[in-house]
């Protein structure tokens, strides 16, 4: 029998990681016919299958008064104490008028009980599969203990209860083994190991009318050598790498193109980047204007395009991240079959890299060999198809849908007890 599964979080909309994984998640459940429902502060979901409750976004005013008075304080005023408390309840209720309207079966949480970005709705989640023992899977990106900015903080109780729970009715899923690990370490919580994928059984869709002109609309010529670094521009990205990279490759047909926008850690690193540029002699062009979350004309008519739009036109993809939570660039790189630079994050170099992928790996600096490597991949194209054709088969046997319809199997059978996929 077809399940009615409630997906819970702050957000469901845009490029992030937990919107992309959450919609894949609802697309393999769809497919075995379960219908998927959103709870959100923001949503891009229909209207008919979600319910939008603004102060489960952190960006709720409410929400940032709070954040304001918890994080980076180690004492915390009994009047935010019973903010939190009322804030709490009402996202509570809240909830349980979404699993009532929509005749919720299971609770799926996206990462709302695992990083406080909302303190209120963590706890409202715990308090509702406390009180009603749904079954419930809690999906973790990236926990507290993960981020600098919550190590002092004055909530240790709350995250102790909420962040995340531990109940009989609640399976968890970690996305990398040292998340794994640091749960049943700190915690004493079992949790199954659910890598991100990609439907790598089907391939991606081709260059059509609308996504044809890419490489002209941002200023590229057609001898040009388009490198994407396909991230926000924020400090753990190591775009410095990229630059440098293009620079050693010693060509100004290589073009170096940003796609995201400046980060929320200010402009600092951006004006580094520039300035870094310009020293190098390296072009770097940031685009973020004509790369949105959907297509669409901007106000002056120009086309705004999608990630994806962008990646059959790059001829490398630069990731040198010095930290990642998966790395949802590298398997779209393998997916689009573009040569990828990678920094051995710590992340991909005990998860991802003992699969087999080939390619040219930095190990936090570029070296002569890896930029030669970079350059035979860019000139030599039997011996790029060859690789990408490669790394697409290893990437279909550990990070394709099939992948994820094993593991949601298990979990759904764990907390129900019976067999839906």
């Amino acid at each position: 029998m077809p399940e009615r599964i409630g997906f819970v979080s702050t957000r469901f909309a845009g490029l992030d990681g937990v919107s992309l994984e959450s919609a894949k998640w609802a697309q393999v459940l769809w497919d075995h016919e379960h219908i998927s429902f959103w709870y959100a502060g923001r949503l891009d979901r229909a209207d008919d299958i979600s319910m939008c409750i603004p102060e489960a976004h952190f960006g709720h005013p409410e929400i940032k008064w709070i954040n304001d008075a918890i994080w980076g304080r180690t004492t915390r005023d009994r009047i935010v104490s019973q903010r939190i408390r009322d804030v709490s309840d009402y996202l509570k209720e809240t909830i349980y008028e979404y699993v009532d309207f929509f005749e919720i079966s299971i609770l799926i949480i996206q990462n709302a009980a695992t990083i406080p970005m909302n303190l209120p709705l963590g706890v409202a989640i715990t308090e509702f599969l406390n009180e009603t023992h749904m079954p419930a899977i809690a999906h973790h990106h990236d926990f507290y203990w993960e981020r600098q900015r919550f190590m002092i903080n004055s909530v240790h109780d709350y995250l102790d209860m909420s962040f995340p729970p531990r109940m009989p009715n609640l399976q968890h899923a970690v996305i990398n083994l040292a998340a794994q690990e640091d749960l049943s370490w700190r915690r004493g919580i079992p949790s199954i190991y659910v890598p991100n994928v990609l439907d790598f059984e089907n391939p991606p869709p081709a260059v059509d009318g609308y996504s044809s002109d890419v490489r002209s609309e941002i200023g590229l010529s057609e001898n040009d050598v388009m490198i994407l670094q396909p991230t926000r521009v924020v400090p753990r990205k190591g775009i410095e790498h990229a630059i440098q990279l293009v620079e050693m490759l010693g060509d100004p047909k290589y073009k170096l193109v940003v796609s995201h926008e400046i980060g929320d850690e200010g402009y600092e690193y951006h004006n580094i980047l520039m300035e870094l540029a310009h020293s190098s002699g390296v072009d770097l062009r940031f685009i973020t204007t004509r790369v949105g979350e959907v297509r669409q004309l901007d106000s002056e008519g120009n086309k705004v395009y999608s990630l994806w739009d962008l990646y059959p036109h790059a001829d490398l993809i630069s990731y040198p991240s010095l930290y990642e939570g998966f790395g949802n660039a590298f398997l779209e790189a393998i997916y689009f079959k573009v040569p990828v630079l990678i920094n051995r994050y710590a992340i991909f170099g005990r998860d991802i890299e003992p699969k087999g992928f080939r390619l040219p790996v930095m190990d936090g600096y570029l070296t002569r060999r890896i930029v030669e490597e970079v350059r035979r991949l860019l000139e030599d194209e039997s011996y790029r198809n060859r690789i990408m054709d490669y790394n697409y088969e290893i990437a279909t046997r550990f990070y394709s849908f099939s992948v994820l319809r094993r593991t949601l199997r298990t979990l759904v059978t764990n907390i129900t007890g019976l067999e839906h996929l």
